[in-house]
């Protein structure tokens, strides 16, 4: 399994990957604009040739994630919201294609004022449209698991096999399973027999042959609390031993791992710690040789 973290590109995208480097990434994950804002300055011919330099000198670190604006709401019933999640979308998937980013990832949305089967519909419109309309990009596009708060979507293995038959098991359209939020969504991965059970069950109603790649975060609250609250591997419910069920899974030898932890503590002697460092050298030490 290729471990690494959500990086900051502050300072211009190609500055992620000595970040990744520093920290011990053997991949990354990348905002390409600022997650919290509906527009973004586009993509210069400069900034995608210093990015494109600085991943032939981290050749190392690969594959690049994009994980696209929290704002996307693909679920809602509002038209205009709607059409403005789909652009934003898209514009997400271009922004990632021109950089060679594999792997695209982004939440479901939420059905808000309307159900679940008018919400999945919604997304599944969505799904539709943009893979048609982004056939000329190779980034594949990873629907993320979620925990179930209030009426999002996407925390039910049922929700994804159904957007998958919806996008007609499109090739480029894959899953990205978060590990605190399938947790906290109801599905345990805790001791190895639980883990195998859930996989099972993913297998059963998905395919295991979906999962594109992983977010790794501990979870703050109790297993199926529906709630989204992620802190250091180790130091949440899930516990070290639900981490070492998946570095020690062969099935995920070639996956990608993200972390999506907090990235700096305070000591005990008021020492600012660097988490990314510390959260992957606990999964590296979980691993069996």
């Amino acid at each position: 399994m290729r471990l690494g973290a959500q990086i900051s590109v502050a300072g211009g995208l190609y500055r992620a990957f000595e970040r990744g480097a520093d920290a011990g990434c053997e991949t990354m994950m990348i905002f390409t604009k600022s997650n919290r804002q509906w527009n973004a300055k586009p993509l210069s011919d400069e900034d995608i040739r210093l990015y494109r330099e600085a991943a032939q000198a981290h050749k190392d670190i690969y594959p690049v994630a994009v994980h696209a604006s929290y704002l996307i709401n693909i679920g809602s019933s509002d038209p205009a919201l709607w059409e403005k999640s789909y652009s934003a979308l898209k514009t997400e998937v271009e922004r990632a294609d021109a950089i060679d980013a594999e792997l695209l990832m982004f939440h479901p949305g939420a059905y808000i004022d309307a159900d679940e089967e008018t919400g999945l519909s919604n997304i599944a419109r969505a799904l539709r449209r943009l893979l048609d309309e982004t056939a000329s990009c190779d980034v594949k596009v990873c629907l993320e698991t979620m925990a179930g708060t209030g009426t999002t979507l996407g925390h039910r293995f049922e929700h994804l096999a159904r957007l998958r038959d919806e996008a007609k098991n499109h090739p480029r359209f894959g899953i990205c399973l978060d590990t605190c939020h399938i947790f906290s969504a109801g599905y345990d991965i805790r001791t190895p027999e639980v883990y195998e059970a859930t996989m099972d069950t993913f297998d059963e109603i998905v395919g295991l042959q979906h999962i594109d790649c992983f977010h790794f975060n501990d979870s703050r609250h109790d297993f199926d609390a529906r709630k989204d609250r992620h802190c250091h591997i180790g130091q949440g419910e899930i516990g070290l031993e639900g981490f070492a069920n998946f570095v020690n899974d062969p099935r995920w030898n070639d996956h990608p791992a993200y972390l999506e932890t907090p990235k700096t503590e305070t000591d005990d002697e008021g020492n600012e710690l660097e988490m990314d460092e510390v959260n992957l050298r606990a999964l590296r030490q979980l691993i069996q040789t």
